[in-house]
């Protein structure tokens, strides 16, 4: 043990700091030298060195303890021990706690963790001051005597040096130079501050000479280190008795009852020196053979890492593969349900289609099998009926002039119309041609319908050629109401009065039909270019060819819907017809809607319902009438116009009826435009 003391007066205060080579002591020192540092003060450095010393049964506590007693020392600060892995591995002594229970009472003890204080322990007496410096006295006596070796010297190795007072602070033992010099004369920088008394070198603080050294860090295997910084415990500690030396190259043997140190006679320097070279070709080799372990260590741990994450990585990878596995089934199995449903929906819609292909064959076999019927009857009758006059195509031809371009009036999808001379009456002949689709029902429809009826206001029919599908119509001298309305070679105007009773007839026409007994007649094709007005313009529903009794028969119906469209002309055709081909009363109602719109705007029936119902909602249904009439009663087409909006509503139930809503409501108008019309030639 060593110590080192600044040059004071005897009766100055004395605060000892004991330091070890671990970063506790650093703290301790420099929280001591901000603390309790100051004038009046010496610091005195305790530092217990087991380097190469041999010593059976040393203490550190203990030795601290007896120094403080001779010395008389009122402070002692001290460093707690480091708390690394290391350390705890192998359980080292509590130095600090034992320190503090075996220092004298009068002493004040600091214990400073990480430069903090972590303990204090206050004095309980005052301290002895005479036997205090008496001890110090000889305590200093005997360090010199054992710091000269034996050769007679009692100066201290710290004599010379300023005192606190003059320099007010104190030089670290750690930041001095070092010097080649002999083990006798070591230099303090190589060996440190150097504690007094003594110390046993135990497994404790053998391994903790592993650690790096806190004030000269990294170097464990150079000579230099080992010779002047670290301190292990001999091998032959308890095998023997040996000398050793006590951090300033002076070898002593062990004394555990005065804990001091005194040279051995018996032993040259030699020797001494030839065992410390071993010893430390020893440690060297020690020391390289536990940086070669913590190499391999080192790099089996790192192996071990990458194997783990190695491991880690494929079982993250064989986790994914197995959810990728499983997600890809779970898509297969869902697209394989599909597919399964998919082919069981065409399986079932391939019964379906079956099964109405079916029934269409069979419809359209019962069809066929009623049309020969009905044209073998039609036949017949039109060898026998005498309900009708019946003209030689010989007599048509004459009458027609071999069917002159000249004589051509008109032309319809049933034919060509023209106007000729019979039995000295005018006369319009049709003519069914012979690439018309089903004309031949058509005109066995229309001499049907036209024999059996007789209306003001239905065209009258006076005679037909049924080998050729030729029909004799009373000539309607102003042509269609279609051509009127749009002035078709450059005809006068149809006044507003003219055009309201026009309304008036055909919807009393229809009516009529709609009240044919036995059953019903629905006209099916009701148009601008199917009434026909005569010298006077009194207008007449003519086209009766796609008339159909109704109710039919659910067989005819359904034969009639799957074998062709919902017959009539585009724009004028009942939209619930159309769609479902149900046939109704009320489909003849939407189409004189669409007319009457006609009749009081001449224009094209395209989007008609929607303009005008717009112009009466924005107040501008005044622009929207024939502009070449220029006194219309606006109020009174108004009204005819919303008559005509609900007849064209698109469901049929909202539509009005014709015999109790329409026909009296134009009539009502035709009474009004009677009263105020001019007479007309």
């Amino acid at each position: 043990m060593s110590s080192q003391r600044g040059n004071g007066e005897k009766n100055q205060e004395t605060v000892a700091v004991a330091i070890d080579k671990d970063k506790g002591s650093q703290a301790a020192l420099k929280w001591a030298v901000d603390h309790l540092l100051g004038k009046g003060k010496n610091v005195t450095l305790v530092h217990i060195q087991v380097h190469e010393v041999i010593l059976e049964d040393s203490d550190v506590a203990k030795a601290l303890s007896e120094y403080i007693k001779n010395n008389s020392i009122e402070t002692l600060v001290i460093g707690s021990s480091p708390k690394n892995g290391f350390v705890r591995r192998f359980k080292t002594v509590d130095i600090p706690g034992n320190v503090t229970k075996m220092v004298p009472d009068f002493c004040t003890v600091y214990v400073i963790s990480k430069g903090k204080v972590a303990s204090c322990r206050s004095p309980s007496i005052p301290p002895q001051r005479e036997r205090s410096l008496h001890n110090s006295g000889s305590l200093h006596d005997s360090r010199n005597a054992q710091l000269n070796g034996g050769r007679g010297s009692t100066s201290s190795p710290f004599a010379g040096r300023p005192s606190m007072e003059e320099t007010d602070s104190i030089r670290s033992p750690f930041t001095r130079g070092k010097a080649n010099r002999s083990y006798g004369e070591l230099s303090m920088g190589e060996s440190d501050i150097s504690f007094v008394g003594s110390a046993r070198p135990s497994s404790d603080r053998m391994m903790s000479a592993f650690d790096q050294d806190p004030f000269v860090p990294g170097r464990l295997s150079s000579g230099s280190d080992i010779d002047g910084r670290l301190s292990f415990g001999s091998p032959f500690s308890n095998a023997r008795t040996s000398d050793a030396t006590n951090g300033f190259g002076v070898y002593s043997s062990t004394s555990q009852e005065s804990g001091d140190f005194s040279w051995s006679g018996s032993q040259n320097m030699d020797d001494v020196e030839a065992e410390m070279r071993r010893l430390k070709q020893e440690l060297k080799q020690t020391m390289d053979m536990y940086s070669t372990a913590c190499k391999e260590a080192l790099t089996a741990k790192q192996k071990a890492l990458e194997l783990h994450r190695w491991k880690v990585e494929e079982q993250k990878k064989l986790e994914e593969a197995h959810q990728a596995e499983e997600a890809a089934l779970a898509i297969a199995e869902m697209e394989k349900q599909k597919c399964r449903a998919a082919i069981e929906k065409a399986e079932a819609a391939q019964r379906v289609a079956e099964l109405e292909a079916q029934k269409r064959i069979n419809a359209e076999m019962k069809a066929l099998r009623e049309a020969d019927e009905k044209n073998k009857v039609l036949d017949k009758l039109s060898q026998n009926d005498a309900r009708y006059r019946k003209y030689s195509i010989e007599e048509i031809e004459s009458a027609t002039e071999y069917f002159a371009e000249s004589r051509k009036i008109g032309e319809g999808g049933y034919g060509p119309v023209y106007k000729s001379s019979l039995d000295h009456t005018e006369v319009a002949i049709k003519v069914l041609r012979p690439d018309a689709a089903q004309g031949r029902s058509q005109f066995q429809q229309e001499v049907e319908v036209l024999c059996c009826i007789r209306h003001p206001n239905m065209v009258l029919l006076l005679g037909a050629c049924p080998e050729y599908g030729c029909l004799v119509y009373e000539y309607m001298a102003n042509g269609s109401l279609d051509d009127r309305l749009f002035r078709r070679g450059n005809t006068p105007v149809l006044p507003w009065q003219l055009r309201f009773r026009i309304a008036a007839e055909i919807a009393t026409g229809l009516l009529f039909l709609h009240q044919a007994k036995p059953e019903p007649l629905v006209h099916r094709d009701l148009k601008p270019g199917n009434i026909l007005l005569d010298r006077n313009f009194v207008s007449k529903i003519s086209d009766v060819g796609l008339a159909r009794l109704v109710p039919p028969s659910v067989a005819d119906s359904v034969t009639q819907y799957r074998m062709t469209s919902a017959a009539g002309t585009f724009c004028y055709i009942d939209p619930e017809y159309q769609q479902t081909g149900m046939l109704g009363l009320k489909s003849d109602v939407y189409s004189l809607g669409v007319m009457l719109l006609q009749i009081v705007t001449a224009r094209s029936p395209m989007g008609l319902t929607h303009h005008v119902e717009k112009s009466i909602e924005r107040g501008t249904f005044a622009e929207m009438l024939d502009p070449e009439v220029h006194d219309w009663p606006v109020e009174e087409a108004i009204t005819f116009a919303r008559l005509a909006l609900k007849c064209t509503e698109l469901r049929r139930k909202d539509r009005p009826d014709l015999g109790t809503v329409v026909l009296p409501e134009l009539n009502r108008l035709r009474m009004l435009a009677e009263e105020s019309m001019p007479s007309y030639h």
